[in-house]
């Protein structure tokens, strides 16, 4: 029978539980939050089909395969839809299609209502959507083996996707193979503890103050490779989480503690695949294959079997695709081979302080944001540098605005250690009025020429009792016009940029969310220039308030009172009049919802 003395010898497939026949194994879940086999010594009957089933066990058997060395492929979905909701580029999407399409099962995990996860299987090609994607924890596929057998013995076409330990359980439990499945692993790092993961969402809803409703693992809206988490909350905000700011991610990369123990020594590493076919990221495309590259994701394709190679053919004309050298796949995704490196801080005390204390105050004491480092500051320090060579062109008046504003301007504050300047191109005009306040806590390039030659004006206006707040990279192309009258304040949140001829008039509040995008010849007011009309609550300004990742089309105007809600598309020339719903397509004069629920990344 089952008797786990190590627990790294358990990767928690839940083969065992599944073949025994008189249900005598059930699972218990440790501290960790990891489940393990318990045996009832009361109904047992010691007929050893748990051991012979266990893949841990019988590891070197089960890797084998029609080819020792894969067939390998970069390949991306060519419906746009389905790649910004995958993990990768969308391939395990693509194959269930086909599956669906002939009237077969698939399986996957997919998450339950408290955001574990579990191994589920349908024909209902609705289900995908929940299917996709990657979860990062270990799944509960208990049930999943009964339930694929019984279906390949009534002769259903099924494909079921898992971690490469939890498909050697399949291969092991059916104990031959079926014409009909095709199964599907996935390059694996590690599993994580479905606790922590939870104790994690736990800070996040008391941060919010609302429950979770909608999790999804490296969302597209801020680029694949920034490994963003995107989680909205039951009162309709949306928190977006690079890997460079998710504390979950922090700990799961630095710190490899919060993994399961047979994580450190997986046998299922390496080739041959027991998978007919494997998927992945393809970390290191951009060096292998730029057509199949623009950030949304790509997906790396092991063709293991040649039953997988005859179901890749038939999923081709729903791909684009290229076949790579298997060398070529091995530098950006070395987990192929290699386990995962042991904890680096103590992995006992680490859980015994989570059963007790929040995941903010665990993660400020074992895997905390570092300060800013001496080596980050004169890199910040160098970047702005080049900046400034690159935007002055050596000319001697942006050169001196530069020195002026940033170093002897009392008017303004810069994050030096940030690299955070103001750094104006070749005619650009900058009148900045005593008793004007401008923070920087990010790059301001204002002015920026795409034709080196040109000689159109950039005009910087902040009058007394104005504000400029920047709190994050900014281009203003040349032609920019960006006027703030007394009184008024201007919020730049970073990480976008305005197209040639953008104009801003700002008399009391204007703020451009994170990430958002301005099109040339684009004009933001929140003020009617002093003209009154004789109308009931009327008033000259009213703020204007930019959602994080908002685009706004060539030509647009936005007028006073308008709210623009994260992700949403204005588009070119449209006149905006009223509050424009997140992630939503307007258009028109004056503007009005064209689509709903979209979805864009720049």
């Amino acid at each position: 029978m089952i008797n786990i003395k190590d627990k790294s010898d358990c990767n928690g497939c839940c083969a065992c539980v599944d073949i025994c026949p008189p249900n005598s194994i059930s699972l218990k879940t440790d501290i960790e939050g990891f489940w393990y086999p318990l045996v009832d010594l009361k109904t047992c009957t010691d007929c050893g089909l748990c051991e012979k089933t266990c893949p841990e066990l019988h590891a070197e058997e089960l890797k084998k395969n029609d080819y020792e060395k894969p067939i390998t492929y970069a390949a991306i979905h060519k419906n746009l839809e389905v790649r910004f909701d995958s993990t990768s580029g969308g391939l395990f999407s693509a194959l269930a299609e086909k599956t669906y399409k002939d009237g077969g099962y698939v399986g996957g995990a997919i998450y339950n209502d408290d955001f574990s996860v579990r191994h589920f299987i349908s024909n209902n090609k609705k289900d995908l959507s929940k299917l996709r994607s990657s979860k990062y924890l270990q799944s509960d596929a208990s049930g999943l083996y009964i339930e694929v057998k019984k279906l390949l013995k009534e002769g259903e076409k099924v494909l079921v996707c898992g971690t490469p330990c939890q498909m050697a359980g399949l291969r092991s439990f059916l104990n031959k193979d079926y014409d009909n499945l095709i199964i599907v692993d996935f390059v694996c790092r590690g599993v994580n503890s479905p606790r922590v993961f939870r104790k994690y969402l736990d800070s996040l809803e008391k941060r919010v103050g609302s429950k979770i409703n909608y999790i999804k693992a490296k969302s597209k809206e801020l680029g694949w490779r920034k490994l963003t988490w995107k989680f909205t909350f039951e009162n309709g905000e949306n928190l977006f989480e690079t890997k460079d700011e998710n504390l979950f991610t922090r700990g799961y990369l630095h710190t490899n503690v919060y993994c399961r123990p047979s994580c450190y020594d997986c046998k299922f590493k390496g080739f041959p695949r027991i998978a007919d076919i494997t998927v992945a990221d393809f970390w290191g495309i951009e060096n292998v294959e730029k057509s199949l590259d623009n950030d949304l994701g790509t997906s790396m394709v092991l063709i293991n079997s040649k039953k997988g190679e005859a179901y890749f053919e038939q999923i081709k004309p729903k791909i684009q695709y290229k076949k790579v050298e298997f060398e070529n796949i091995l530098p950006g995704n070395p987990v192929l081979i290699a386990s995962l490196g042991k904890p680096i801080i103590n992995r006992e005390q680490f859980f015994h302080d989570l059963e007790k204390s929040s995941f903010d105050e665990i993660a400020s004491k074992y895997f905390p944001f570092e300060g800013i480092s001496a080596k980050r500051i004169l890199l910040n320090l160098l970047k702005s540098l080049l900046e400034v060579k690159r935007m002055s062109r050596f000319r001697p008046l942006p050169i001196y605005q530069f020195i002026k504003y940033n170093f002897f301007k009392i008017a303004i504050k810069t994050n030096w250690k940030q690299g955070a300047f103001l750094v104006p191109a070749p005619d650009s005009i900058i009148e900045i009025n005593n008793g004007a306040k401008i923070e920087l806590n990010g790059r301001l390039l204002f002015g920026f020429k795409r034709i080196k030659k040109s000689k159109l004006e950039s005009r910087l206006l902040i009058e007394k009792d104005g504000k400029l707040l920047v709190n994050g990279n900014f281009t203003f192309y040349y032609g920019a016009d960006i006027e703030v009258f007394k009184g008024g304040e201007l919020i730049i949140n970073g990480e976008g940029g305005a197209n040639i001829n953008a104009t801003i008039i700002c008399a009391e509040k204007i703020v451009l969310g994170k990430g958002v995008q301005i099109g040339r010849n684009v004009t933001i007011r929140d003020n009617n220039g002093g003209h009154y009309i004789s109308r009931q609550g009327y008033k000259n300004s009213r703020p204007v308030i930019i959602g994080d990742r908002a685009w706004l089309g060539e030509g647009c105007t936005i007028m006073p009172g308008v709210k623009i809600g994260e992700g949403a598309i204005i588009g070119a020339n449209s006149l905006v009049l009223t509050n424009v719903p997140a992630n939503s397509i307007v258009l028109g004069n004056p503007a009005k919802v064209v689509d709903k629920d979209v979805l864009w990344k720049y």
